[in-house]
């Protein structure tokens, strides 16, 4: 597989959790650090997403945004 993303953090999937039709996956990439992605049920069927399994955390935006307070 060739992707355009030049962020990809490989990780542990260590939360699941499916709404009506969109599922919060959580990934840890480093102890203590985890990201979260929005993605669609059917996604997290069709690549077998469950705890404990290895997954890479793919980011492209096309902005960020920093703050301070």
């Amino acid at each position: 597989m060739q992707i355009s993303a030049r962020n990809v953090i490989k990780g542990t999937v260590v939360s699941v959790e499916k709404g009506a039709t969109t599922a919060h996956v959580k990934i840890e990439i480093a102890p203590g650090q985890v990201v979260t992605a929005a993605i669609t049920n059917e996604a997290v069927d069709a690549l077998k997403l469950a705890n404990g399994a290895e997954a890479y955390a793919v980011v492209k935006a096309s902005d960020v945004m920093v703050a301070v307070d």
